[in-house]
């Protein structure tokens, strides 16, 4: 819908919205705000399994069609200046003729579509590093990207809201989002499940004790700092992960996520003193910092899917590596 009979603000070339996106950038970095821009190099906007999936999946209804190829050619210029992924929401910021503020609302996935996921993946996916790398069986393949019970959201799981004039439900703008999101995951694919609100882990507990998933040292298995930098993010930075089950020959060893964990000097424990680190008390903290999900994250050098996995837990106690703990007690000294 226009502003009037005959008032649509003027056409704004491609570069001249890149290089005001660059502008709000720098203006919005200098005040201390943490964006995430998507940035795509070429013409192809994902090429990760997760990515192009989402994609492809968004591609697959026709009420969206007509609105797609100008979300495609924003995204790709550079128009998305922000993005943002939480637990069942997406925020974005995208430079058009003005400054436009997106947000689409992702209803978490159905338990029954969730169970039913489970059992048909279960003992096919070896480890965490080939679900999130894609690295799947046919038949998994068919089963995670399931056109109607598949882990990608239909048109009726999401609510969109853009600021801009146009009242269509979806607007370029955010089909320039949502094409962010396939982009996003190329880099970060356990934001899809943080999005629809499930754990990973859960969907791979069933092959996590067969031979393959259990990789000898020196073998073809990664660990855990090892897929996180392979993905350049924390899949559960801070969170003690339990230790893999000895060899029944073999004396149990500490393991190195025991160690990194494990408070050893007295000085280190007094620098943690004074917060008891509870999902509840996280997001407390976070509250009342006044940051967002991102920001927070940036203080803690974790990622933002971790902040809310940790908020998630709610009252539970987390269980987190010595420098998050030394972070987040810093933060609450500051806030005190």
């Amino acid at each position: 819908m226009s502003y009037g009979y005959g008032s649509w603000k003027p056409y704004v070339p491609v570069a001249k919205r890149r290089a005001q996106a660059e502008r709000e950038i720098k203006k919005q970095t200098k005040r201390g705000t943490s964006l995430q821009p998507v940035r795509i190099d070429g013409r192809r906007i994902a090429g990760s399994f997760w990515g192009k999936g989402w994609c492809h999946h968004l591609e697959s209804f026709s009420d969206y069609e007509n609105r797609l190829p100008r979300g495609r050619s924003y995204v790709r210029n550079g128009a998305v200046y922000h993005l943002e992924i939480a637990a069942g929401r997406v925020d974005a910021r995208v430079i058009g003729s003005s400054i436009y503020t997106v947000s689409a609302d992702i209803a978490p996935l159905k338990r029954a579509t969730w169970k039913a996921l489970k059992q048909r993946c279960a003992g096919g996916i070896g480890s965490l590093l080939e679900l999130l790398q894609g690295q799947l069986s046919e038949q998994v393949m068919r089963v995670v990207t399931d056109h109607d019970q598949g882990l990608f959201p239909q048109p009726g799981e999401m609510k969109f809201s853009c600021s801009c004039p146009d009242w269509a439900g979806m607007c370029k703008h955010v089909a320039a989002t949502l094409y962010g999101v396939g982009n996003r995951l190329d880099r970060q694919p356990d934001l899809l499940f943080l999005l629809r609100g499930v754990d990973p882990a859960e969907l791979i507990e069933a092959g996590m004790s067969t031979p393959r998933a259990r990789a000898a040292p020196g073998g073809d298995g990664l660990a855990e700092d090892q897929l996180g930098a392979l993905f350049g993010i924390d899949l559960d930075p801070g969170i003690e992960t339990a230790p893999a089950l000895p060899a029944a020959s073999k004396r149990p060893r500490k393991t190195a996520s025991r160690q990194k964990t494990k408070v050893a000097d007295p000085a280190a424990k007094r620098r943690t003193a004074g917060f008891r680190a509870t999902g509840k008390s996280v997001r407390a903290l976070r509250k009342k910092l006044g940051l967002s999900a991102a920001e927070f994250a940036a203080r803690l050098s974790v990622s933002p899917a971790s902040v809310q996995r940790w908020e998630s837990a709610g009252a539970a106690q987390l269980k987190l590596h010595a420098r998050c703990l030394t972070a987040l007690s810093r933060l609450h000294r500051k806030a005190s």
